[in-house]
């Protein structure tokens, strides 16, 4: 819940404007209020836009919600769905975000699913259960095939706004044994599975991130709001 309508339009226009990698996929999520403003912005650009969160429910009296159909309205292409601030401060369940995978495919939309641990369960040796329990959740409600153009983004909840970032070995570990979950159900569809990386990326670390095999590219959090910074590692995830 960051910027305003002026510096969200500056924002945008500056990444408009920079040598953006043409080999990297470059998605823009902004607040529900300036999706409108965003897409006029970037409309013929490489640059495609998603949301941070929608409903589950497809219309009705739901005071506040979003639903999918204003999302593909505002042309946009991806969600994010199970962010660990949505998990953490609204309560959404590992069966909550498994309903919104499930509508958001139906509805022709891609979904980004978030998973990852807190330091606690990092600490307690529990992240691959912790992970494989949120992304298994959605696997059996949705099926495996919903997972054809749909991106996971690996988020350890510790490293996101801390200024602390999981090591690239660490990061990769996981990406790796995420995709190995993936594989138990679909062996093709876990190796074209993009798996990003979510836990603060910044121009300084993304390419030796990005360099491991299963780290597809970055869910990126405050480095995003800067031009510059954002750009950088736009340019290493296309490298």
């Amino acid at each position: 819940m960051n910027g305003d309508s002026a510096s969200i339009s500056d924002l945008m226009n500056s990444l408009k404007e920079s040598d953006l990698s043409s080999k990297a996929e470059i998605l823009v999520c902004p607040p529900f209020v300036y999706l409108s403003q965003v897409q006029q912005t970037v409309a013929g650009s490489v640059i495609k836009l998603g949301a941070q969160n929608v409903s589950q429910n497809a219309n009705g009296a739901f005071t506040g919600e979003t639903s999918l159909a204003m999302l593909d309205d505002l042309g946009c292409e991806y969600v994010i769905l199970g962010h660990s601030e949505r998990r953490s401060l609204y309560a959404e369940t590992d069966e909550l975000v498994a309903e919104k995978f499930i509508a958001t495919v139906e509805a022709g939309i891609k979904p980004i699913l978030c998973v990852g641990e807190t330091l606690e369960e990092r600490e307690a040796d529990q992240t691959i259960e912790v992970v494989g329990r949120q992304l298994k959740a959605v696997v059996n409600a949705a099926g495996i095939e919903k997972f054809k153009d749909a991106v996971v983004a690996y988020e350890p909840v510790w490293a996101i706004g801390t200024g602390k970032t999981a090591t690239p070995q660490q990061a990769q570990d996981v990406h790796a044994a995420i995709r190995a979950m993936v594989a138990e159900y679909d062996a093709e569809i876990a190796s074209k599975l993009r798996i990003l990386y979510g836990g603060s990326v910044n121009a300084g670390n993304a390419a030796e991130l990005f360099a491991n095999e299963d780290v597809d590219g970055g869910l990126v959090g405050g480095a995003s709001l800067k031009a510059n910074d954002f750009t950088a590692i736009c340019q290493a995830a296309g490298a």
